[in-house]
């Protein structure tokens, strides 16, 4: 069962705590917590991790560079993490793909979409199936920002 006050979206690079998904997800998660993220990825893990402290029971959802952030935390604190939402995660980056973690078996869903010019979608799917053996794979109709999807994702059931 999700804890509403566990729930976490982590925004992109060029993003920040105001983007259309965070709308999205604050309209059917009231009390989730979107922080503002900034800096290197160094700095952005740090701030994660001073965020979610000790507890366990999280959902992550991430996005681009926060789907990466989102991947990350859990490899290395799998115990703390219910599920990850990965929507088009740069998994792709040198910090995941060159230093390939260990797999965890966190429940996981990767969200792609079949028009994202940024990721590399058929690499980050493979990277993710070795990492993420609990892994459902969504492709959608959909470029990076997936804000079309964003609004028709059934999201409930994807957190439970």
């Amino acid at each position: 069962m999700i804890n509403p006050t566990r729930i976490l979206f982590i925004h992109g690079s060029e993003s920040n705590s105001q983007t259309y998904k965070a709308q999205v997800l604050r309209t059917r998660f009231p009390e989730i917590i979107i922080p503002d993220f900034s800096g290197p990825l160094n700095v952005r893990m740090a701030q994660l991790a001073n965020i979610i402290k000790d507890e366990s029971g999280w959902t992550l959802i991430g996005s681009s560079l926060g789907g990466l952030m989102a991947a990350l935390f859990a490899t290395q604190h799998p115990g703390q993490v219910r599920r990850l939402v990965l929507l088009a995660p740069a998994l792709n980056l040198p910090e995941f793909a060159h230093r390939l973690p260990k797999p965890v078996k966190v429940p996981t869903v990767l969200v792609i979409g079949m028009k994202d010019d940024v990721i590399p979608g058929e690499t980050v799917r493979r990277l993710a199936k070795r990492i993420f053996p609990k892994l459902t794979y969504l492709s959608v109709d959909d470029d990076h920002r997936l804000h079309h999807t964003a609004d028709t994702l059934d999201w409930q059931g994807l957190l439970d």
